[in-house]
């Protein structure tokens, strides 16, 4: 079969022959004709993949905590209500307004290769209760140590500043270093950073514009509410959520590529950006409220704008990359002869799996095996770039060959099925 180069993504560490070199993959045993859904008799595939049980362990891990996180945000609203009483589901309601929004956007950029919903839903239960509980305690310890240091109260605009934006964004944060260190199958890139970032953050604004519009109602009534709602959750909804992407990109950077060490430390950079940028928000937005109401509300929307923009921008350009991505990855497999190019053209691009699903769809049970081999090809994907990137060892290679095994088992149901119904 004659050798094909793919195109790279544009916002990924450069392949270079030679990590191709060094993980060089075995060819199969008999090379696919290039013909679409034609293959050998390969051998059955393994009877589990290789670390399943450690996979079954971390899915409980992630099962344990979201459930804790499910109490803590039952807690925190019986506590509202104790506040609110039933105007906290009317603050409930127009604060999910942003929310559902965000929600929506960040599914569909993940939808090349969806990660786990139960790593989404912790991010955003970790943005929405456990970031803002442990930023209303690490203030407090901070209030009570500078009250005992003989300093007194810290001055607003020094908490707004400089205190919010750090301890904000590292309670918030700190859940992605956790992530690629448990589970960096599931952090593959900077997209997948953006996703977790951009949910932590969400979650985070929810809670606390349920705080704000709550205190704006019982400080100006129903004034006070809609200006703080039009305010913060129609002109400024994304603040949190851009903050927190910051890092998120980082570290999905170093996840591509580096060692564990090195992405904790990539860490670093992202999080100090997000802090910066949340203290220019801040500061800015306190500077021109000694100007007056109508400066400020100018400010806000320009600034947000600009943000708001750099955020779906960036999200837009990182999708895409990630196709190409797989693409790229999934173009060694062909060059080797596990895969046709017709079917890296499928599988790597959005029209090929329209057109591949509408095919299947024609045979019996043919919709579940594309639905596997799309799937599978994504996480082949993975595998590739984490051999060519020299992370996980022979334990990768026991992974990648289960993959390709399973892609080939899905692949020759698929040819039985279609046989099938031509005859």
């Amino acid at each position: 079969m004659q050798q094909r180069v793919y195109e790279q993504a544009r916002f990924a560490p450069t392949v270079t022959q030679e990590m191709r070199v060094r993980a060089r993959m075995q060819a199969p045993q008999q090379r696919v004709s290039d013909t679409p859904w034609t293959g050998a008799v390969r051998q059955s595939q393994p009877v589990e993949e290789p670390g399943s049980t450690a996979n079954i362990i971390r899915l409980a891990i992630a099962i344990v905590a979201v459930v804790g996180l499910t109490i803590g945000l039952a807690v925190l609203a019986l506590v509202g209500s104790l506040s609110f009483g039933v105007r906290l589901f009317a603050l409930i309601a127009l604060s999910a307004i942003p929310l559902i929004g965000i929600i929506a956007y960040v599914l569909w950029l993940d939808r090349w290769k969806p990660q786990p919903k139960i790593v989404l839903g912790l991010c955003l239960l970790w943005g929405g209760v456990a970031a803002v509980i442990l930023t209303l305690v690490f203030s407090l310890v901070s209030q009570v140590a500078l009250y005992f240091a003989g300093v007194g109260a810290m001055p607003d605009a020094v908490g707004a500043v400089i205190q919010a934006p750090i301890v904000e964004e590292t309670t918030k944060t700190v859940l992605l270093v956790v992530i690629v260190l448990a589970a960096r199958r599931h952090f593959e890139g900077p997209l997948d950073g953006l996703v977790y970032g951009a949910l932590i953050g969400a979650g985070f604004a929810f809670t606390e514009n349920v705080l704000y519009l709550g205190g704006a109602w019982e400080e100006a009534a129903a004034a006070g509410l809609w200006q703080t709602f039009v305010l913060r959750c129609l002109f400024s909804p994304l603040l949190h959520t851009v903050f927190c992407t910051c890092a998120g990109v980082t570290i999905g950077f170093a996840a591509r590529k580096w060692q564990w060490w090195a992405i904790i430390l990539m860490w670093l950079p992202g999080l100090f950006v997000g802090m910066i940028l949340h203290g220019i928000w801040n500061g800015t937005m306190t500077g021109l409220s000694l100007l007056g109401t109508i400066p400020q509300i100018i400010g806000l929307i320009v600034l947000s704008f600009i943000l708001t923009t750099c955020w779906v921008v960036l999200g837009i350009l990182l999708r895409r990359s990630e196709r190409l991505h797989t693409l790229n990855m999934l173009g060694d497999y062909a060059n080797t002869g596990w895969f046709t190019h017709a079917e890296v053209d499928m599988l790597g691009t959005w029209k090929g799996r329209k057109f591949g699903r509408q095919w299947a769809n024609s045979f019996p049970g043919g919709k579940e095996e594309m639905r596997t081999m799309i799937r599978t090809s994504g996480d082949l994907s993975t595998t590739r770039m984490r051999l060519l990137a020299g992370v996980g060892g022979q334990k990768e290679r026991d992974i990648e060959s289960f993959q390709l095994k399973k892609f080939s088992s899905a692949r020759d149901r698929l040819l039985a099925a279609s046989r099938s119904v031509i005859r």
